[in-house]
């Protein structure tokens, strides 16, 4: 029994972030489920509302509402295709980097949702009621990897096909989808979407847009680290290079050298990678 708990805590403690964003969905989806079995009542107080006078009680919603889900298959879906495309992300980019893109998915769709129920009459909408789920985190992968390096080829099944492609098919049904029952949630995936496409067009540019979003986790995470007892060290300013620390030029020099690996699959294609840049990027997204 020791030896088997010892075993499920090492393989815990080494599943990636998505992993365990996967593992927090599923749990909150049983205890949904049982919540609802015994009680007959929801995790209301996580859905995203759509009137905004109830979201401004509640405004955690706005981010709490991508790990809600209740139906099987909306959970099972979600989280198979969202394990399949965050491989794919930290194969090329930070771990920080995808989650900056899922999370402020997740808030650009709900975001999306919520203007759109209340700047537009209530006439020219269908009936919908709260926001649930992760879609919208799920399309902004989607869209960004799809805009960022269109013609990477992914494999379906028996045949490959260019991400652009995935990209434009997932925006068509989304587009097509606000004709449905389902309303809300295909404007939450546009939110998403969006949000995806830009990100991945100023990524390009050299602007990282979700910076500000990964600062402002770390200030959270701050709170709940436990603070050292032992008195900090101060040492003597690292020599610096060009204006640089050695650390700042390191990182710099590193985030070159993905860039320009980045443009070459852009350019041609994953397979056009020697070893040695394949084998640089898979280490560069485990950091």
């Amino acid at each position: 029994m020791t030896s088997l708990s010892q075993d499920i805590q090492y393989k815990l403690k080494r599943l990636n972030a998505f992993e365990k964003i996967i593992g927090i969905n599923i749990v909150v989806f049983l205890a949904g489920f049982l919540l609802f079995k015994a009680y007959g009542t929801s995790l209301h107080w996580f859905e995203l509302p759509k009137r905004f006078e109830d979201f401004i009680h509640q405004p955690w919603s706005l981010f709490t509402y991508g790990f809600v889900h209740y139906g099987f298959w909306h959970v099972a879906l979600n989280m198979l295709i969202l394990y399949f495309i965050s491989q794919m992300m930290l194969n090329l980019f930070r771990t920080k980097t995808a989650l900056n893109i899922y999370f402020l998915g997740i808030v650009s769709g709900g975001l999306a949702f919520l203007l759109i129920y209340n700047l537009f009459p209530q006439s020219q909408l269908k009936n919908v009621g709260t926001l649930v789920g992760a879609s919208a985190g799920v399309r902004a992968l989607i869209i960004f990897l799809s805009a960022y390096m269109p013609h990477k080829e992914a494999r379906l099944m028996t045949f490959n096909i260019k991400l652009w492609y995935i990209g434009v098919a997932m925006v068509v049904i989304d587009v097509l989808g606000l004709f449905s029952l389902n309303q809300g949630g295909y404007v939450a995936h546009l939110g998403g979407s969006l949000l995806g496409y830009i990100y991945a067009q100023q990524l390009t540019k050299g602007k990282d847009i979700g910076k500000w979003f990964e600062n402002f986790m770390g200030w959270i995470e701050s709170f709940f680290k436990p603070k050292s007892p032992l008195k900090t060290v101060h040492r003597s300013k690292a020599k610096s290079f060009v204006g640089h620390n050695k650390e700042e030029f390191n990182a710099f020099t590193k985030q070159k050298r993905i860039d320009l690996i980045l443009d070459k699959i852009g350019k041609s294609g994953y397979e056009s990678l020697t070893q040695e840049e394949k084998s640089f990027l898979f280490k560069a997204g485990k950091d």
